[in-house]
């Protein structure tokens, strides 16, 4: 929904169109998005360009399975393209079955508070089992679930807009149930390493930081890590982490900080991974970074961003964590849900005046010399590097 574009069956396409209340940008739909549904081989030869050897997407339910229990074949081999155009090049593929938006007959029928929407997801993975399976290199199920539980279903701001804790968290009851399933029927058709991803924020707090800050600093990455990740410890092959920020907790509020802000307001702290990746080490499976970036449209912070993560995701490595991967957020500027087109997370700029052409910044040479070289030189930093990096 984010790259493609026209996701005409999808319930975000019709919630776009049907403007609805608390939208921050109702003039500005998805659409077109950047058009990576016809121009997935230009944007595959970028990341080629980058150095890359792993490119993660996603396959849209909505197209797959426009109506309930009818898949179409025309999507399925669309996709097959794409997985084979990414191979061509020497990318591996990291396939999400499900990346927040939902059919539209699936929403109809209440969505993931439907106690059989379970059943619904995993008959769509069986499709996806059987048809991708083979040609892809992983399988993600679901993307972020308690990030759709939490802000569609509790703070109101995505489709279905709700505003009720009990149904955000049957949702997230109920993709646990769907991630098994998943799991399950995928595993009974293929041995390709399917697992899950997570959002987790690092919560922290600060000297002036009472009794109470810490005790709900514990509580709530409690909710946003084992919470839903122990019941399915079993029943995934590895832990896709996205990192973006950290949250400090003062007098029981958000505390302001003096380091490194995105254009949205997300602290920028780049220890924070380091803490998480430690956390999951109990967890004894590999964790691929899946999401980590900002949003930075004057390109100022991204590649000190860049650099520090991956000095601090290297420190957890040696202290045993099995960091197998990492996938910057994102290639390109793209559609970033409820706040359309106006943040810029992309390695790549996309003009959207100048018919979606793709614009690389100085970050993506920078990340690229990164993973040409498999790595960071900590030693020969360049003076245009020191003065981005101080």
């Amino acid at each position: 929904h984010q790259i493609e574009g026209n996701n005409i069956n999808s319930d975000w396409w019709e919630w776009e169109a049907n403007k609805p209340k608390g939208r921050e940008l109702p003039k500005n739909p998805s659409g077109i998005a950047c058009d990576s549904y016809n121009r997935y081989e230009e944007d595959f030869d970028l990341c080629e360009q980058m150095h890359n050897n792993a490119v993660r997407f996603s396959v849209e339910w909505a197209r797959i399975e426009p109506e309930q229990g009818r898949f179409d074949k025309k999507e399925i081999e669309h996709y097959k393209k794409v997985i084979r155009a990414a191979k061509d090049r020497g990318l591996k593929t990291i396939v999400t079955l499900h990346h927040f938006t939902n059919p539209n007959w699936f929403a109809k029928k209440g969505g993931w508070v439907n106690s059989e929407s379970p059943e619904y997801f995993k008959k769509y993975a069986q499709v996806c089992a059987k048809e991708f399976g083979h040609l892809a290199d992983m399988f993600v199920t679901i993307n972020e679930p308690q990030v759709l539980a939490s802000i569609a279903y509790l703070v109101g701001l995505w489709p279905p807009q709700k505003h009720n804790p009990i149904e955000s968290l049957l949702v997230q009851i109920n993709f646990m149930r769907a991630h098994r399933a998943a799991y399950a029927a995928i595993k009974r058709l293929s041995d390709i390493p399917t697992g899950i991803v997570s959002n987790i924020i690092w919560f922290d707090t600060t000297p002036k930081s009472n009794f109470l800050d810490k005790l709900a600093s514990k509580i709530l990455f409690f909710f946003n890590t084992d919470f839903f990740l122990w019941p399915i410890r079993n029943k995934t092959d590895f832990i896709g982490l996205n990192y973006y920020f950290t949250s400090k907790l003062q007098n029981l509020k958000l505390a302001p900080d003096t380091n490194f802000y995105s254009d949205i307001g997300w602290w920028i702290n780049p220890e924070g991974i380091k803490h998480i990746l430690l956390f999951l080490k109990k967890y004894n499976k590999p964790v691929y970074i899946t999401e980590n970036g900002l949003s930075d449209g004057e390109d100022s912070l991204r590649s000190w961003s860049i650099r520090e993560h991956l000095v601090e995701i290297w420190k957890a490595i040696q202290s045993g964590v099995d960091v197998k991967g990492y996938f910057h957020w994102s290639l390109m500027d793209n559609y970033e849900w409820h706040q359309g087109y106006k943040p810029k997370f992309g390695l790549i700029e996309v003009d959207r005046e100048n018919n979606l052409e793709r614009k690389p910044r100085k970050s993506f040479y920078y990340y690229s010399q990164i993973c040409k070289n498999n790595g960071v030189d900590l030693e020969n930093v360049t003076e245009e590097e020191v003065s981005t990096l101080d």
